[in-house]
């Protein structure tokens, strides 16, 4: 993975599913509502991207007015 963007390529995808074949690594990921990319060298995600499917919502982001001091 890149950690600093969180990109998953074929090889992290092939590792964390246990196939080794492109069209296997693909349909496991698509099985599970998992959105990839294809590219060039074999599918890729998102760190999010996983996140998403798996339920697992982003911190949020909500920010405070001064007004609530």
């Amino acid at each position: 993975m890149t950690p600093a963007t969180g990109i998953l390529t074929f090889q992290d995808l092939q590792s964390i599913t246990g196939y080794n074949r492109r069209a296997d690594v693909e349909r496991i990921l698509l099985d599970q509502g998992v959105r990839i990319f294809r590219g060039r060298t074999g599918p890729w995600t998102t760190l999010e991207l996983i996140n998403q499917a798996g339920g697992v919502k982003p911190a949020s982001q909500e920010r405070y007015g001064v007004d609530i001091l």
